[in-house]
């Protein structure tokens, strides 16, 4: 079996995701708009919750878009 990737943010020692940190976010967002799952991310269950509760916090303060290239 191969041994997964370590969680980029427990390498770094950071322990709070930041829903003002949009370029970070950006990375974990589908080109669809879509939020990454763990296996596509590599990060850990405590992390992937945190990312997940940042991007739809920075999503309902207008950060980021909740579509993706969706043009009127």
């Amino acid at each position: 079996m191969a041994v997964p990737k370590a969680c980029r943010f427990c390498e770094n020692k950071i322990t709070h995701v930041d829903y003002k940190d949009d370029r970070v976010l950006e990375r974990f967002i589908s080109d669809r708009g879509k939020i990454l799952p763990r296996r596509a991310t590599r990060a850990c269950a405590r992390h992937q919750r945190q990312i997940a509760v940042a991007i739809k916090r920075a999503r309902y303060l207008a950060l980021l878009p909740y579509i993706r290239g969706y043009h009127t």
